[in-house]
């Protein structure tokens, strides 16, 4: 006989309904996919528009052709950039660019670029690099230096030229070591020379040929600032390989004040 106060039965507990969490994990998924995507997108129209526009201002103000090549590099994110106000770095390059009679592939790096126009950018640094051609060309401008003759062979530029030695022509090479000069120019100073094939010293030189060996060893002033913007400032000369390299100082206040995008002088 069952108790009146015992049920019948004892009941039993409902399972609890396990939640799935994986259409949680998908939905937060492809929310992140769709944020990043968007952000992505975002960042490669900034990029695009800040190069674009810094490409435009390069090739105006330089006055180079519409067609010219002209890389435009921003490290890092472009967005937080722009948000700041101030771009980080931008580096921009190009083969064969032409400033009057000097040519070369130039590369020039600027630092603290501001968004605003009314700011001066952080300091910058060039490098402007000469093929054989190009340095002839260079050299055509100095009266007297035989630029026809004009070679590159590291560490120096070489030059042969030609002195009469009773009546007879005997051909006399000159390996002439680039540099900086005090003024900003390029020096062209001996190192070395050949005369008939044989090495020669500067003073056996002399004293084989006199007062004629001063046309080849004096050191030849190059001046390429009549050329460039008065911001930049020549710092070093080299060779490397086959090509002249020089390397020179920007002053990022060029970017708002005109005085330093015209062209420089010979002191």
């Amino acid at each position: 006989m069952t108790d009146a106060y015992t049920l019948p039965f004892e009941p039993t507990e409902q399972p609890k309904r396990r939640r799935r969490l994986w259409p949680w994990i998908v939905t937060l998924v492809i929310v992140l996919v769709l944020i990043g995507s968007a952000a992505f997108g975002a960042e490669w129209l900034a990029r695009g528009a800040v190069t674009g526009g810094i490409r435009t201002l390069v090739v105006s103000q330089v006055g180079l052709p519409a067609d010219q090549p002209v890389d435009v590099e921003v490290p890092g994110l472009v967005i937080p950039q722009l948000i700041s106000g101030t771009l980080d770095e931008v580096t921009i390059a190009s083969d064969d660019v032409t400033f009057g009679e000097l040519s070369g592939d130039v590369r020039v790096t600027i630092t603290d670029m501001p968004i605003r126009a009314d700011a001066a950018a952080g300091p910058g640094t060039a490098t402007v690099r000469l093929d054989e051609t190009q340095l002839r060309a260079l050299l055509s401008t100095i009266d007297g230096f035989p630029a026809d003759a004009a070679g590159i062979a590291a560490p120096d530029v070489t030059v042969s030229t030609e002195l009469s030695l009773f009546g007879v022509g005997i051909p006399v090479g000159i390996a002439l070591l680039p540099a900086a000069g005090s003024a900003g120019d390029l020096t062209l100073t001996p190192s070395s020379f050949t005369a008939g094939g044989v090495e020669l010293t500067a003073d056996a030189l002399r004293q084989q040929f006199g007062g004629l060996a001063d046309s080849v060893l004096r050191t030849w002033d190059v001046c390429i600032a009549q050329y460039l913007p008065s911001a930049l400032t020549l710092t070093s000369v080299s060779v490397e390989g086959s090509e002249v390299v020089a390397d020179f100082d920007i002053d990022g206040a060029v970017v708002v004040d005109p005085l330093l995008r015209q062209n420089g002088t010979c002191g």
